[in-house]
C-alpha cells in the first residue's frame, strides 16, 4: 500500500506523545513493507520565520492556500492510496483536506485529542471538564482563553473550528478515535458517527521489563494542571505525612508546572525530579517502577503511558474516567482512584506499594493485555483495515458519481 502521512509536528522542546505515534506508525508500515511518505512541517521552524512570516503564522491556521497547492500537486504526482492526517495546527491548517479532494486521494484523519468540537481540544477549563462550546459556536474559548491562557491565540483555533468543521466531517473518510471513550464523546456531540472507528495506539514491544517489586513510583509526562500533578503532589504529601510508601516518586518531564515541581521536590528525600529523558532511559523507568501514576484531570482520549507500562509489565494507577477507564481493568491491570481526589490517589499507590505480590500479579495481567490489544502486530492490523475501508469507501463514491453522469441527473451547481 501507498500511504502519504500529514503532519504538523508539536515543538521538540516539550515531549509529544502524538509526534512519537506518528513516528512508530510510519516505521511500522515501512517495517511490513508498504510504501510510506510523509508530508509534514515543523512547530520548531516558527522560530526561525522573519518577522512577517511568524505574524502570518495565526492568519494561515484556519486556512493556509499555499499548503493546499503545494499538496495537491504532490498527491497528482505521487498518487498515493490514501493519505493520513495527524496534526494540522498551526503550519499545516485544514486545506490538506481540499487538496485530498482535489486530487482525488481519501483521507483517513486520527483524531488525538478534542480540537474537533473544542478549540484547544482538552473539554477542559480551569482544571475542571468544560463542553460550552460543543455544539455551539465556539465565542465562550475565545471570552475566557482557552489556549495558553491568552484570548489573541485563541481565535485563530476557534475560527478555524467555526469554518471548517463541515469540511472535517464530509472531507475525511475515516476518523481513527484512540479509544471508545473519546468516539462517544464525539458522537454524542454531532460527529457522523458512521464516520468514527476506533484504533487505539500501539506500543513497541520495550527492550526492558520489571524482574522485581521496583524502586520507585514513577510519573512520566509533560508537567501540566491537567495531567493531575499537582493532585500527585498532594497525594504524595497525604502518603508522607503517613510515613511514605517505602519507595521514592520519579518526577520525569517537563512542562508549565516544571518550576512549581522542583521547588516542591528540592531538598526532599522521597521525592526525586530528574527532567526530561530521553526515550531508553524513559523504559528503564517505568521497566524499574512500582507503579506508573497517571492522575489526569482532563478526559484523556487515550494514554500513552499507561500501555507503556502494561507493555513492561508494571501496574497502573490511574485516574477512573475518559480512556483509562477502558485501558485499565481496575483490581486486575491496575488500580482506578476518584478522579480529581488525592485521597483517593493516595490510596491507590499505598496498596499497591504495599502488596508486592498484588503488584506483581497484576503486572503479568497488565502484559497480557497489552499482548493482545496494544501489540504492533495488533496496531497494524487496524491501522490497514482502516486504510482499506477508506479506500473501498471513495471508489465506491467515485462509482456513484460516475453513474449519476452517465445518467444525466448529477447535480450541476
Amino acid at each position: 500500500m501507498h500511504v502519504l502521512v500529514v503532519h504538523n509536528r508539536y515543538a521538540s522542546a516539550q515531549p509529544s506523545g502524538e509526534n512519537r505515534v506518528v513516528d512508530q506508525e510510519v516505521e511500522l508500515l515501512r517495517a511490513a513493507g508498504h510504501r510510506v511518505e510523509v508530508f509534514e512541517r515543523r512547530s520548531d521552524d516558527i522560530g526561525a520565520m522573519s518577522l512577517l512570516a511568524k505574524v502570518a503564522v495565526p492568519v494561515r491556521v484556519p486556512w493556509n492556500p499555499a499548503v493546499r497547492t503545494e499538496l495537491a500537486a504532490r498527491l497528482r504526482a505521487e498518487r498515493p492510496d490514501v493519505v493520513h492526517v495527524h496534526n494540522v495546527f498551526p503550519l499545516l491548517s485544514p486545506a490538506v483536506l481540499a487538496a485530498c479532494a482535489d486530487a482525488g486521494v481519501p483521507a483517513v484523519a486520527t483524531l488525538h485529542n478534542y480540537t474537533q468540537i473544542c478549540p484547544p481540544g482538552t473539554l477542559q477549563r480551569d482544571g475542571r471538564p468544560c463542553t460550552e462550546c460543543v455544539g455551539a459556536t465556539p465565542l465562550p474559548a475565545v471570552r475566557h482563553g482557552c489556549y495558553r491562557g491568552s484570548r489573541l491565540a485563541t481565535v485563530p483555533l476557534a475560527l478555524s473550528l467555526s469554518v471548517n468543521r463541515r469540511r472535517w466531517w464530509t472531507g475525511v473518510e475515516r476518523f481513527l478515535c484512540i479509544s471508545a471513550a473519546q468516539r462517544e464523546v464525539l458522537a454524542r456531540a454531532g460527529m457522523p458517527a458512521e464516520r468514527l472507528a476506533v484504533k487505539h495506539n500501539f506500543v513497541p514491544d520495550p527492550d526492558v521489563r520489571r524482574t522485581g517489586p521496583g524502586e520507585h513510583v514513577l510519573y512520566l509526562g509533560r508537567l501540566a494542571e491537567a495531567k493531575g500533578v499537582r493532585l500527585l503532589m498532594a497525594a504524595w504529601d497525604e502518603l508522607a505525612a503517613g510515613g511514605g510508601v517505602g519507595v521514592p516518586l520519579v518526577i520525569a518531564g517537563t512542562g508549565p508546572l516544571e518550576p512549581e515541581v522542583t521547588a516542591w521536590a528540592a531538598g526532599r528525600d522521597d521525592v526525586h525530579h530528574v527532567g526530561l529523558l530521553d526515550p531508553a532511559e524513559c523504559r528503564k523507568a517505568v521497566a524499574r517502577s512500582v507503579a506508573v501514576v497517571a492522575p489526569s484531570t482532563w478526559l484523556e482520549a487515550f494514554g500513552l503511558v499507561v500501555v507503556e507500562a502494561m507493555a513492561a509489565g508494571v501496574p497502573v494507577v490511574a485516574a477512573g474516567h475518559g480512556a483509562f477507564v477502558e485501558l485499565v481493568d481496575d483490581g486486575v491491570t491496575g488500580l482506578l482512584h476518584e478522579p480529581g481526589d488525592s485521597a483517593s490517589l493516595a490510596s491507590g499507590i499505598r496498596r499497591i506499594a504495599a502488596e508486592p505480590a498484588l503488584g506483581s500479579e497484576m503486572g503479568r495481567a497488565a502484559r497480557l493485555r497489552y499482548e493482545q490489544g496494544f501489540s504492533p502486530a495488533v496496531g497494524l492490523e487496524r491501522l490497514l483495515e482502516e486504510y482499506r475501508t477508506a479506500i473501498a469507501g471513495r471508489s465506491a463514491q467515485t462509482r456513484a458519481g460516475e453513474t449519476r453522469a452517465s445518467r444525466g441527473d448529477g447535480n450541476s451547481q
